[in-house]
């Protein structure tokens, strides 16, 4: 990768897109292309493909996909399969067939088998069964692998894969329907502290331990590997520690300053007991996540309260 190269950052709006972009222009890469969902529907063949035929792109990072929690997963299962199968075929084969060589593509940790061994190694992919609850989300994501892995063999691309832990940051989701936990908690701390609220509800046991990596070191480990990795083998990206639901529930609380209490539904799934992945192969490839988990919910909070009355509507 060059920084004289065209870069199409697709998902630019998003969580980990708006990350890659303000990462790539901190190094210097100007010459970025974007399309908001609405200019380009990357669920549309023809749209794509015209696309990719006019804009002479040279790199792609394929942040572009439909994401959410338990509840969203829960609720549009059809939606999870078929969208994210949609973007990252249409991308991937029209990047092929105008000559793009290299191309990034984003995962999810949930690929793993929900019973995985932890941390989990790049190598557990595909060696048990999946957690239900985002099953076809998990599904579309390995098939976009399998497809950058086909597309190097067959034909000498250079499409590398990651898989990043639970994300969390500026631009982050804070639907309460949609949204994955960190975000809603954020919400859901900071309404009911500016409501008066004597208790907040968590879905779960609050046992369940997660991973949490910032969204800018992400977007710093995609860069990095754009530049200096040509493996056809998934690359994990994580800080490689997890905390508890519940430890989680407390550091939010502090950081929004709400006192009240958590009051745990248990008549609500957990998801995946453990999810925690093994980053030795990352840091072999010369990178370390730098931002702690507090320091990156003091800056997520202070986005969320600037952006508030945006969030607010949803």
């Amino acid at each position: 990768m060059h920084k004289q190269n065209r870069i199409f950052v697709a998902g630019h709006k998003g969580l980990v897109g708006s990350a890659i972009v303000r990462r790539l222009e901190k190094e210097g890469y100007n010459q970025l292309i974007t399309r908001t969902s609405k200019e380009l529907d990357l669920r549309d063949k023809r749209a794509v493909d015209h696309f990719f035929q006019t804009e002479n792109i040279d790199v792609v990072f394929l942040a572009a996909a439909k994401v959410g929690g338990i509840v969203a997963n829960r609720d549009y299962p059809a939606e999870f399969i078929r969208d994210n199968l949609l973007i990252q075929t249409n991308v991937i084969t029209a990047a092929h067939e105008a000559g793009i060589t290299k191309l990034l593509f984003l995962g999810s940790t949930c690929i793993y088998p929900k019973f995985a061994p932890q941390p989990m190694k790049e190598e557990y992919l595909l060696t048990g069964e999946l957690e239900q609850t985002n099953e076809p989300y998990a599904i579309a994501k390995i098939a976009g692998i399998k497809m950058c892995q086909s597309y190097n063999r067959q034909y000498g691309t250079n499409y590398i894969s990651v898989m990043p832990t639970n994300l969390f940051g500026i631009n982050d989701n804070f639907d309460l329907h949609s949204s994955h936990v960190l975000p809603a908690l954020i919400r859901k701390c900071h309404e009911a502290k500016k409501n008066g609220s004597s208790s907040i509800e968590v879905w779960g046991t609050g046992t369940p331990r997660r991973e949490f990596l910032y969204s800018d070191d992400l977007a710093h480990a995609c860069v990095h590997l754009m530049e200096t990795y040509d493996g056809n083998d998934i690359v994990n990206i994580g800080v490689g520690k997890d905390i508890s639901i519940a430890e989680l529930v407390e550091k939010i609380k502090a950081v929004v300053g709400y006192e009240g209490k958590v009051i745990y539904n248990t008549d609500k799934p957990d998801g995946t007991p453990r999810k925690l992945v093994d980053v030795t192969k990352l840091h072999s490839l010369g990178f370390e996540a730098s931002t702690s988990l507090e320091e990156g919910l003091h800056e997520t909070y202070r986005w969320y309260l600037e952006n508030y009355e945006t969030q607010a509507v949803n």
